[in-house]
Formats: C-alpha cells, sequence, structure tokens
C-alpha cells in the first residue's frame, strides 16, 4: 500500500534559525516558509534529493505542533509521511483493520497540495503517520 518516504518532519522552535543551520552548516537546498493555518503550522521544506525533511514551527497558540514543543522544547522528530496511489483505498483498508485517523477522518490538503491524513501514533509503535496520495 505505501510507497517512497515523501518526507520526514521535524518540529522546530524557531523555524528561520532551523531552516539556516540546515541551509548554512549542512549545505542543503531550503524552501520559502509556507504557512498552512488549516494545520496550525508553518512550513519549509529541505531537499535532500531522494527524499525532503519538513521543518514544523507552531502556527498559533492551538497548533498541535505547539503542544508537541511544550514536551519537547528543542524540537524532535513528528512524523514520517509516506506516499499512497489511492487515499480514499488506503483509508478503507486501514479502518477495517482497526487503525485510528486522527481528526474527523477526512482528507484534508496538505502542503503539497495534495489529500492527506494522520494515523494514530499508538497505532503505529508510537510514531505519526502521514499518508500522502500521490
Amino acid at each position: 500500500m505505501i510507497g517512497r518516504l515523501n518526507h520526514i518532519a521535524i518540529a522546530v522552535p524557531d523555524l528561520a534559525v532551523a531552516a539556516a543551520k540546515y541551509r548554512d552548516q549542512l549545505g542543503a537546498s531550503v524552501g520559502a516558509p509556507q504557512a498552512l493555518p488549516e494545520h496550525g503550522v508553518t512550513v519549509v521544506f529541505v531537499d535532500t534529493g531522494n527524499t525532503k525533511v519538513e521543518l514544523l514551527e507552531p502556527l498559533g497558540e492551538a497548533s498541535p505542533i505547539a503542544a508537541f514543543l511544550e514536551k519537547n522544547p528543542a524540537g524532535g522528530m513528528h512524523h514520517v509521511c509516506f506516499e499512497v496511489p489511492d487515499l480514499s483505498a488506503a483509508i478503507a483498508r486501514l479502518t477495517a483493520e482497526g487503525a485510528r485517523i486522527l481528526g474527523d477522518g477526512k482528507p484534508r490538503i496538505g502542503a503539497h497540495g495534495r489529500p492527506v491524513i494522520f494515523l494514530h501514533p499508538k497505532d503505529f509503535f508510537g510514531t505519526l503517520i502521514e499518508l500522502e496520495e500521490v
């Protein structure tokens, strides 16, 4: 069902500082910040050639990233994102097998302009998984 790894997301307390570190110290190609109010985050994508690193900063106090950073003030890995060819089929299969989809269970548009869902980390060994339709 899952395809290639699309990105690894890292929550950071300061997006500008994190982007500069990846760009200046690691020599990475870093995109422009993108606000995603419907997800409560501002993101920057770091291109690594074979995948991406998504740096996440909270956008507002109600952001799920704000809650994550309260527990992990220095930041840390937040989720991994896998590509799927048919998100509706993936949702049907996962829910039939007992996996929980976060939120209302319906896809939302993600940072790449494609439908995404998030799977409950307790169902996947403590790892939050995002599925993105490609």
